[in-house]
Order: structure tokens, then C-alpha cells, then sequence
């Protein structure tokens, strides 16, 4: 994932979640709204709750990784903020991905 595909500032998580549409899963909160740019953009927000930091930051990586290998399933010029559960904390990566992949197919 790119420096440009990050939604980056407190402001533009807030705009995305209070002004985007909602979906769901026991895994994931996804917020989506459609940007300004022809690129998908995402915000990941992992909770304290869910552990440490070094288990957060291993959580992000993880997403990241999932968003730019399956980037061609996301649409070009919507913002994204993807919401990690707690249920995320005993997942494997493959059932992340397929979570993500059907919430996404869900959704059209």
C-alpha cells in the first residue's frame, strides 16, 4: 500500500465514519465513502482492547498486506476505514482475508 492510499488525519476518519455507509461482519466494521481521488483510501483502526502495541502494529501489518493483494477488489475513488473486532485476535491470515473478501461482495 502506498503513501497516497492512506487516510492519515483524525479529521478525515471522522468525515469517512460520520458520512460514510456502514457494513458489517464479526470480524470487521467497514465504513466507505466516496473520495475525492481515482484511488481506493484506506484508515485501519486497531483498539486498545484488543492487546498491546506490538500486537496492534502486527494486526496493521497484516491488513495492509491483505488490502494490497486484493486492491482490485476495492473501488477506485472510495475511502475506506476498516474497524479490526476482537474476534481478529485468534484468526489466521487466510480467514481475514476471506472475512474481508465477503463482506466486500456483501456489500455489491
Amino acid at each position: 500500500m502506498k503513501k497516497y492510499e492512506v487516510v492519515k488525519t483524525h479529521e478525515e476518519f471522522n468525515q469517512i465514519i460520520k458520512n460514510g455507509e456502514y457494513i458489517r461482519n464479526s470480524f470487521y466494521n467497514i465504513y466507505i465513502r466516496k473520495g475525492n481521488f481515482n484511488y481506493p483510501r484506506f484508515g485501519i483502526a486497531v483498539g486498545k482492547k484488543l492487546g498491546n502495541a506490538v500486537f496492534r502494529n502486527k494486526q496493521k501489518r497484516r491488513m495492509r498486506m491483505i488490502l494490497t493483494s486484493q486492491k482490485k477488489e476495492f473501488s477506485n475513488g472510495y475511502d475506506y476505514i476498516i474497524i479490526m473486532k476482537e474476534k481478529t485476535k485468534e484468526a489466521s491470515y487466510t480467514e481475514l482475508e476471506s472475512m474481508l473478501l465477503d463482506l466486500l461482495t456483501k456489500r455489491r
